[in-house]
């Protein structure tokens, strides 16, 4: 049974959220489960908060076949490229809503892996994107941060109006 994705505005959405100390079987099994809903919505990234739990923990998985999902406990960026890129973004905790958000293109990111083992990787592209969409949500904010405020007033507007027409 996996936990289902919190509604926005909640406030752990806008909350930072905590440091993993070391990879645990709990810690596993956060990740299994986050895996599920990611997989479920269908999307290419999670981070625990959005499923409810306050960890650092993240999950992103852009690769055409499923199921190599990279598993990550307190994300940072470390190096963000110039070069910036296009790609429309949303999030199964305000359905119905996407926008166009603006992300560098590359990123050296630093996470303690599956192992436990602090792990420098390089992410392009929609890797890239996803990634830093997960950190976002991990800091207490969501992508619709990085719109204006007009922008940003008509995205919640038009979130609230589809969710009472459910």
């Amino acid at each position: 049974m996996t936990r289902p994705c919190i509604p926005w505005p909640h406030p752990v959405l806008r909350t930072a959220a905590a440091d993993v100390a070391q990879i645990t079987d709990d810690i596993r099994a956060i990740w299994e489960e986050m895996i599920e809903v990611m997989d479920a919505m269908p999307g290419y990234g999670l981070a625990a908060v959005q499923i409810g739990v306050p960890l650092r923990l993240a999950v992103v998985d852009c690769f055409e076949a499923r199921g190599q999902a990279i598993r990550m406990a307190n994300p940072e960026v470390l190096h963000a490229s110039g070069q910036m890129r296009d790609h429309e973004e949303a999030s199964p905790n305000l359905p119905g809503v996407s926008a166009v958000i603006n992300r560098p293109r590359a990123v050296t990111v630093r996470y303690l892996n599956a192992e436990g083992v602090i792990e420098d990787r390089d992410f392009v592209n929609l890797w890239a994107t996803s990634v830093q969409h997960q950190i976002d949500h991990l800091a207490g904010r969501m992508y619709f941060d990085h719109l204006s405020p007009l922008k940003r007033k008509m995205l919640i507007t038009k979130a609230e109006k589809a969710r009472k027409r459910q």
